[in-house]
């Protein structure tokens, strides 16, 4: 009979490190949305205040040049990305270059969109990036910043061509707030309010620059487009759109929900306190991984590394020995142990990912909760290692 591995002594304070919904920040409680205007139409002049304030406060906290556009838009960020790829492309080549489960979505819409010269740039194996180099000038580009289920990054922006003729389209929704984004090479950028900051989920983000604004001046699909897919009127951007005047009926309970977070942003010091949160929460696990030889990043490029969405694998020989579907479940018992002892919650890999850990580290986890978690995840190791040989 195996003696039970002993129990670490600290808890984290909180348990929540799911990638998505994330963690609210740091103090919140229900009394945040006291003033949410429910009940209210968002077509109201109050309403229209308020999330004309959330655009306004994501500008500055991301410090978003002035002559770009900002709207929100339904559907969270799966809404946003599919608002621009239905309405912007089909007027260059595409090039579109995905390395985990949601990049690999807009590969999807590719194919439905029927494009005439387009490139699929996907990298292999699962946590690797594929070759940015093959960006073409005269492209769209279309990517994804951070790609939450695969623990990985772009290293920078050095390799989308300044003198660019077409348009480039990221997915920053596990980025914004928590790594630099380079505006100047960016046209288009979607988040959404319940990744990095915490927001309640269903409203997404659109950003876009000048030149994606011409695009949709002078570029008609031809394919019918939804009423939520649509940003223009008589060949014009549609303004109301970017001042707060949304096509569908937002949450003004949700509003409310992300004002306060981007608030709490600024209090802490803004975009830069933002991103160091990320950096020293993900630095916590990278010490430990270096000094743990049975566990490593999904991720094998340290540059590339996500600080938001860290993805883990086991790399202990006895495991990785076993059939694919003991490997699986060999995580999923680690995870469940975690949840079952409330430790950490919702941190299995995910679902179409290799199995694994995915810890959340963006700016609302405390430091002292994933330093405290690390113990926990050796004894869930040692223990489902114990049930293997039992």
């Amino acid at each position: 009979m195996n003696t039970p591995i002993p129990l670490p002594g600290v808890r984290p304070v909180d348990a929540r490190f799911s990638s998505g919904p994330t963690k609210k920040r740091p103090g919140w409680s229900l009394q945040a949305l006291e003033g949410a205007l429910v009940g209210r139409s968002h077509r109201s002049k109050p309403a229209k205040a308020r999330l004309k304030e959330a655009i306004d406060r994501s500008r500055a906290l991301l410090r978003v040049p002035a002559d770009y556009r900002i709207a929100i838009v339904p559907a969270s960020d799966t809404g946003a990305m599919e608002m621009v790829l239905w309405s912007m492309l089909g007027a260059r080549p595409v090039d579109i270059f995905a390395w985990e489960s949601f990049g690999e979505e807009w590969v999807t819409d590719a194919g439905y969109l029927k494009l005439k010269d387009c490139r699929l740039h996907v990298g292999r194996p699962y946590g690797a990036l594929p070759d940015l180099s093959l960006a073409r000038r005269e492209a769209d580009i279309v990517f994804t910043q951070n790609g939450t289920t695969a623990g990985a990054k772009i290293p920078n922006f050095d390799w989308i061509p300044a003198d660019r003729e077409g348009l480039a389209i990221n997915d920053a929704t596990s980025a914004a707030f928590a790594q630099p984004i380079d505006w100047a090479k960016c046209d288009v950028v979607t988040y959404s309010w319940q990744k990095v900051m915490g927001g309640e989920a269903a409203h997404g983000m659109l950003i876009l620059s000048p030149r994606a604004v011409q695009r949709l001046e002078t570029y008609t699909p031809d394919r019918p487009l939804p009423k939520i897919f649509r940003m223009t009127r008589k060949g014009k951007l549609d303004e109301e759109l970017f001042q707060g005047n949304t096509i569908n009926t937002p949450s003004l309970l949700a509003t409310e929900d992300f004002i306060d977070t981007l608030k709490w942003g600024e209090s802490i010091g803004g975009l830069d306190a933002l991103h160091a949160r990320a950096n020293a929460n993900a630095g916590v696990i990278a010490e430990w991984v270096e000094r743990t030889p049975w566990i490593d990043f999904l991720a094998a490029d340290p540059a590339t590394r996500s600080n938001t969405g860290v993805c883990l694998k086991v790399v202990d020989p006895r495991v990785t020995a076993l059939p694919a579907d003991k490997q699986a479940e060999f995580a999923k018992n680690l995870a469940g142990l975690l949840e079952k002892e409330q430790v950490a919650l919702d941190a299995a890999s995910y679902r179409t990912a290799p199995p694994g850990l995915r810890i959340w580290c963006g700016a609302t986890i405390e430091k002292a909760d994933v330093a405290a978690l690390l113990p926990w995840i050796e004894w869930a190791y040692l223990t489902c290692v114990s049930q293997l040989e039992a």
